[in-house]
Parts: structure tokens; C-alpha cells; sequence
């Protein structure tokens, strides 16, 4: 028997709508794990670098990281960067989860470190697919660094 809750997965996603479609599509998958959202880089950032020391958010560090590419301010090829130069942080897998399917993001972001790169589906029932599917890889296939 588990007797600790499973590590948060991160969305970093400044679209509500989207967050809401995905914390549903992960639900939808009954994945154990809180889906918690940062709504830009910056906060991400903040969230990644202290975690445990902020009352709303978990004390150990996310599964894995979905993060949106185009967002307003530090966008997601920022927080790629930064986390993947971080020590600390930078063994968390990090899945750019975008609209964008341009070849430049797509290499720019493995260079960066992307463990990953998934375009958004349109339409629920093709991003409730995709979600199963980062779940089973990520969560169930997958081994990951024990979460700090």
C-alpha cells in the first residue's frame, strides 16, 4: 500500500480553458497524481526553485513538466533553459506541450534539453488520447529521479 501521495504533475500553461481540458483529461485517466498549474515562466520558476516553502504548493518536486511554448513574459524556451542549467532541477523531465509545430521550436527545444515535444490535438477527445498517453509513458513506463 502507497503510503505517500505521488509526485504533482506541472502544467505551465497561461490559457485557463486549456489548463481546465487537461486537469479534466488527466481525470478522465483517473491519474493519481495533482495536477498543479503555474500561469507563466515566471511563476514556474518560483514554484520550481521553492517548492515546499509556499503553503499552496506541494513539498516535492513534479513527475514531469508540461510546458506551453508561446506564453507572455518568460516563455517556455526561457523556463526550458533555465531549468535544465539548474542542478537541482534539471533531471525533471520537461514535456513542451504547444500549438506550435514549427521545425525551429521543435529543434530549439531539444537542444535546450526537452525531454519531449507534443503539439496540442484540437478537440477534447484527440487531447484526452494524448493525455493517456503521457500518462502511461511518463508514469507507468517510465523511470523517473525520485522526486526532492
Amino acid at each position: 500500500m502507497r503510503t505517500t501521495l505521488p509526485a504533482p504533475i506541472l502544467v505551465v500553461e497561461d490559457n485557463l480553458e486549456d489548463f481546465t481540458a487537461l486537469s479534466r483529461a488527466f481525470r478522465k485517466h483517473t491519474v493519481p497524481n495533482a495536477v498543479v498549474r503555474c500561469a507563466d515562466g515566471e511563476q514556474a520558476l518560483e514554484y520550481l526553485r521553492g517548492h515546499g516553502r509556499h503553503p499552496a504548493w506541494p513539498a516535492v518536486l513534479p513527475a514531469f513538466v508540461l510546458l506551453d511554448l508561446n506564453m507572455p513574459g518568460l516563455d517556455g524556451r526561457d523556463v526550458l533553459g533555465a531549468l535544465k542549467l539548474d542542478p537541482v532541477l534539471r533531471a525533471i523531465p520537461i514535456v513542451v506541450f504547444t500549438t506550435s509545430a514549427n521545425v525551429r521550436d521543435v529543434e530549439e527545444c531539444y537542444r535546450l534539453g526537452a525531454n519531449s515535444y507534443l503539439t496540442k490535438p484540437m478537440g477534447y477527445s484527440a487531447l484526452e488520447e494524448k493525455v493517456g498517453l503521457l500518462a502511461r509513458y511518463w508514469l507507468d513506463a517510465s523511470e523517473l529521479p525520485h522526486p526532492g
